[in-house]
């Protein structure tokens, strides 16, 4: 019985912290319409055009407005050989791909946001040098899709306290 009472106070707790989810109301909720008024700045090299690609695939989900802020963004993308065998050759490696992400508002040129965000990849190293590159292409378009849903759901949470 006591239990029961216990877990009662705490769902009673909960539902009284305010919590509520950002993406609330589809097209018409406040996150949707934040970013729908972004814009993504040109990112150069082949990285930088998977990530913008990516945002402008979300952003477009969310409908179309007028660009009421920017996102400037640069990136880091590094390899790194983690596992080196007897002879020196490398069985495993980690990409870590870093983004800087500004907010920009069109209006006024303030910075609303200035944040980093990243994640990582493991690649197993094959014999062939071929399956190798493709491992860690692969890595590199699995890694944009990932940071880019980190960099908008904190540009919505960002935009829509404004």
């Amino acid at each position: 019985m006591r239990r029961i009472a216990l877990c009662l106070a705490v769902l009673a707790g909960l539902s009284a912290c305010g919590l509520q989810p950002l993406y609330s109301g589809g097209r018409s909720g406040a996150a949707a319409q934040a970013l729908a008024g972004v814009r993504v700045d040109p990112i150069p090299g082949k990285t930088g055009w998977l990530m913008r690609n990516a945002l402008q695939d979300r952003l477009k989900a969310m409908g179309e407005g007028s660009a009421r802020y920017v996102l400037k963004i640069q990136l880091d993308d590094r390899i790194e050989g983690l596992g080196v065998r007897a002879d020196d050759t490398v069985t495993r490696e980690r990409r870590t791909l870093r983004a800087r992400y500004q907010l920009v508002d069109t209006s006024n040129g303030d910075t609303v946001l200035d944040e980093t965000t990243g994640w990582d990849a493991g690649i197993d190293v094959a014999s062939s040098e071929y399956a190798t590159v493709a491992a860690e292409d692969s890595a590199i378009e699995r890694l944009t899709e990932i940071v880019a849903d980190r960099v908008l759901a904190r540009v919505a949470l960002g935009a829509t306290r404004e």
